[in-house]
């Protein structure tokens, strides 16, 4: 792969900024990601795919584990919906 030079400290703040506007955006409307698709462009454009792909990981682990939190264990073939 690729390596990218590495963003700039302008360029991280607004990769971050980016996705915390989408993630609050999936936050509020229960994942729903067409609701968020604006951001979601926004989030793509202004950050390196390989942020995209690690973000998008880091987000749904994070799902899991608050749902671990909230609902107790399950079992792997449950959630191994990727």
């Amino acid at each position: 792969a690729a390596r990218m030079a590495a963003p700039t400290m302008e360029e991280r703040k607004a990769c971050w900024g980016a996705r915390d506007e989408f993630w609050q955006c999936l936050d509020s409307h229960a994942d729903d990601a067409a609701k968020c698709e604006k951001l979601r462009r926004a989030f793509e454009s202004r950050c390196p795919q390989q942020w995209v792909k690690h973000f998008d990981k880091r987000r749904d682990f994070l799902k899991y584990k608050r749902k671990l939190e909230t609902e107790g264990y399950i079992p792997p073939e449950a959630a191994g919906k990727s």
